[in-house]
Parts: C-alpha cells; sequence; structure tokens
C-alpha cells in the first residue's frame, strides 16, 4: 500500500521507518527543510538505536521518500498518518492542537482523491470529530474517513515496539477505514499481534488512559521508596515481591527522581484538563501530577544532604541526562530542575551523558561537559547518577573514587550494588535501599 506520514519527529519517523520495512511504500513530509535535508542525506534527526540503519536500507530499497511537498507526498496513498507535535501549552496544560488541525487543512486542499486520514500524534478525545468537520469544511474528496491509531513506542526501544507490539488500537466510525488500516497492520497481525477496533472518541482515551496508569505506577513505587528509606526496608525487594503477582507485573516498578521525557508529562496534564471540561474529577491522576513534580524538585535536596547540608562551593558531577537511556530526549528529563538547583545554590556542575549533551547545552546554562564518564570524577566532591546508561553500570568504580576530592555517589536510578560501592570508598546513598539511617519506628515501638 502506499501510506504518507506528515511528520518526521519520533512518532512519524518511526513509524514510517516500520511501515516502509513491512512493505509498505512511504513518503514522510515535514515542513522543516533542513530536516527533509538531512534524511535525505542518511542524518538522523533523533538518536534511537536502530533506527539510522533501518532508513538507509528502506531508502534504498525505494520504499522510504521524504520531502517537504505535501502535494507530492500525499499523491496517490491510501492512507495519510499525522505525527505532529502535541506539546502541553503553557499555562494550563491543555494539548496544544494547532499543528494537526495545520496539517490537516493542507491536506485536505492537497487531497486528490478519498484517503483514510490517521492520527498518530496523541490527541485528547474528541480531536478525530474536529479533523472530519475541519475535512468537510475545506471540501476534502468524498469518501475520505479518520481514524485514530495512537502510538505506544517507548524511546529507546521504539522500533522492537513497533514490530512487536503488546496490542494495535484502532478507532473509526467506517468500515473502509478499518479496512485499510487491518491491511497496513496486516504483517503484525499475521504474527498474532492483536488489533483492537474501538471507536475513535475510545481509542483516543485509551492513550492518555494508558500514559496515565504507568504515571501512576512510576510515582506509586517513588513513594514506597520513600517510606523504605524511612522505615529500614529494601524497595528493590519489595518492587520484585509485588512484581512477581501476575496482576501487577514488574515493569515500571523501578524507582527513580521521577518521570520525564516527552508524553508522561504532558498527556497526564492533558488527561486532567479532558476530565475538567467533562466536569468528571481525576484525583488518582491529579495527585500523581503533583507527586512526580515534588519528587523532581527534591532530588538536590539528597545531594545537599550527602555533602553535609550545603552544596555551595562543591564540585558535583552528573551520569545522564537525557530522561532515559538510549535517546538523546531531554524534554522535562529529571536532570533539568536537579542541575539548575545545584547550580542557584553555589555548585558547580560537570555532567557527561552518552547522546544529549547537544541538546542539554541551551536548556542548563553554567552546567560544563565531560569528554567521558570517568572525566565527570575529577575533583568532584559528589557524583549522582541520573540516567541508566548501561555503560555507567560497568564503569571501574575503584578508578571513580581515586580521581574525586570527595566520596558522596548518590545513585538515583540504583544502578550499583551499595557494597561494591562501599568497598570501593564511597559514601552510598541509593533510593529506597536498607541500611540508610532509618528513622526510629515509634509507633511500632509502642
Amino acid at each position: 500500500m502506499r501510506v504518507a506520514m506528515i511528520g518526521t519527529g519520533y512518532v512519524g519517523l518511526v513509524s514510517g521507518a516500520c511501515f516502509a520495512d513491512f512493505g509498505h511504500e512511504v513518503c514522510c513530509i515535514d515542513k522543516d527543510a533542513s530536516k527533509i535535508d538531512a534524511l535525505n542525506e542518511g542524518r538522523m534527526p533523533i538518536w534511537e538505536p536502530g533506527l539510522e540503519g533501518l532508513v538507509k536500507t528502506n531508502v534504498e530499497r525505494g520504499r522510504l521518500a521524504f520531502t517537504t511537498d505535501l502535494g507530492q507526498g500525499v499523491e496517490g496513498a491510501e492512507a495519510v498518518f499525522i505525527a505532529v507535535g502535541t506539546p502541553a501549552r503553557r499555562g494550563d496544560g491543555h494539548a496544544d492542537l494547532s499543528f494537526v488541525f495545520a496539517a490537516v487543512r493542507e491536506l485536505a486542499r492537497a487531497l486528490k482523491g478519498p484517503v483514510v486520514v490517521v492520527t498518530k500524534s496523541t490527541v485528547p478525545v474528541g480531536t478525530g470529530d474536529e479533523i472530519a468537520r475541519i475535512l468537510a469544511e475545506e471540501k476534502a474528496p468524498q469518501g475520505t474517513a479518520v481514524a485514530s491509531n495512537p502510538e505506544f513506542l517507548r524511546e529507546g526501544a521504539a522500533i522492537a515496539d513497533f514490530k512487536h507490539p503488546d496490542r494495535i488500537v484502532v478507532g473509526a466510525e467506517d468500515e473502509r477505514a478499518r479496512e485499510v488500516l487491518r491491511e497496513i497492520y496486516r504483517p503484525l497481525f499475521l504474527n498474532k499481534a492483536p488489533i483492537l477496533f474501538t471507536g475513535r472518541r475510545t481509542a483516543e482515551l485509551t492513550k492518555y488512559a494508558a500514559n496515565a496508569f504507568l504515571a501512576v505506577k512510576i510515582s506509586f513505587i517513588n513513594e514506597i521508596a520513600n517510606l523504605c528509606e524511612a522505615v529500614g526496608a529494601d524497595v528493590q525487594e519489595v518492587a520484585r515481591g509485588i512484581g512477581l503477582d501476575n496482576r501487577i507485573g514488574p515493569k515500571f516498578l523501578h524507582p527513580g527522581p521521577g518521570y520525564g521525557g516527552s508524553c508522561f508529562p504532558k498527556d497526564t496534564l492533558a488527561l486532567l484538563q479532558t476530565a475538567e471540561a467533562a466536569g468528571v474529577e481525576q484525583r488518582i491522576v491529579r495527585t500523581v501530577v503533583e507527586v512526580n513534580d515534588d519528587r523532581k524538585n527534591s532530588m538536590s535536596s539528597r545531594v545537599s544532604e550527602a555533602l553535609g547540608g550545603s552544596v555551595a562551593g562543591k564540585r558535583v558531577g552528573i551520569l545522564g541526562l537525557s530522561f532515559k537511556p538510549n535517546t538523546d530526549d531531554m524534554r522535562d528529563a529529571p536532570v533539568l530542575p536537579l542541575v539548575r538547583s545545584l547550580i542557584e545554590e553555589g555548585a558547580s556542575v560537570i555532567a557527561f551523558d552518552p547522546a544529549a549533551m547537544k541538546h542539554a547545552q541551551p536548556l542548563l546554562p553554567g552546567l560544563e561537559f565531560a569528554r567521558t564518564a570517568l572525566d565527570v570524577a575529577d575533583g568532584a566532591d559528589a557524583l549522582v547518577v541520573v540516567t541508566e546508561w548501561d555503560e555507567f553500570r560497568g564503569l571501574d568504580l575503584d578508578k571513580l573514587a581515586s580521581r574525586m576530592r570527595g566520596r558522596a555517589l548518590i545513585d538515583l536510578r540504583n544502578v550499583y550494588d551499595p557494597e561494591d560501592a562501599e568497598r570501593a570508598g564511597f559514601d552510598y546513598r541509593g533510593i529506597g535501599r536498607a541500611g540508610q539511617r532509618p528513622v526510629p519506628l515509634r509507633a511500632a515501638a509502642q
């Protein structure tokens, strides 16, 4: 089939490359000429394992192309996916749909025949209805249908997630739209990937509900980690103990400095806005947002505590900047409030990240950047592990300690074994781990 993808950001580029790898003829369209030029030269705008090779292979085989010309890109297409950004609006948290609606208006004027317009972007409930209204207003060809097909990709594992999905959700009110999407996803259907056909509004809400639930799990285990620190329990073992219950599962039960990235922060806010507009309270999700904000803003106090109550005049090394490993994405990364707070409090801060330093530089004025992970330790009073890149797991702790001035190691991802770190001479502090000076249990003693 011939497929067009409007938007070459994270979702559009990965989805377009994977559709091409299924054998479809795909054209990815973007207004950013420099991005399209780079893609035509084989340079990726994002850092995602395996993406460069996947794009190159399918371009060479003539199944994947890039253009700034929307009319040319959608010519002959049976389905046109909308994969443009829907960032949270400043001030109110509403999803900004201006890019989506602008793309739909331009598309309607460019179409020469009916297509299925598919929203891949994460959009609030009812967006598909508005897209259908705009298409009718702009006199799109008769028979043009609208469907919702939310993505569930994890940055750093997006290609594997696309090709081996837990489920494919398709929301459509039109049988032709369902048939077109069934054919597009047929390679996955043959591999037994479940395809859930629903109404458009149900599909739109499913995406937000899924991300909100995962955000709940992350915030829950972070609060349990706080309790573990207070009572002398080990959150790693607690998480394993509850995760072995197949009603709960082990995923997203990893304590840390709070969730960030392109999805959870904006999608939880957008869900709250949808609920408010509908007159329905969402107390759990609202609390999760508050808990996560507090979590990220409290991480600098852990560094201060490890350094005797103040970071003024101290040198702090940061290992990891991106919100998670295997991506260069800095959107709402937990490191942002941490570094800003440390610098405001008088610390000098140096960091290393395998992929995200270029994107971090304009966001964190005053931050120094190291050439290697080991260089971060030079003269440092404290080291802070913020992102659990694999290469940090294998660092020689003795070498790290020997290059430092101080001995504080604040492991916000529980990457290191506490005993190994202490043998290397570190004053080790993890998240929710036993042996970290629990408070007296007065109520239990009574």
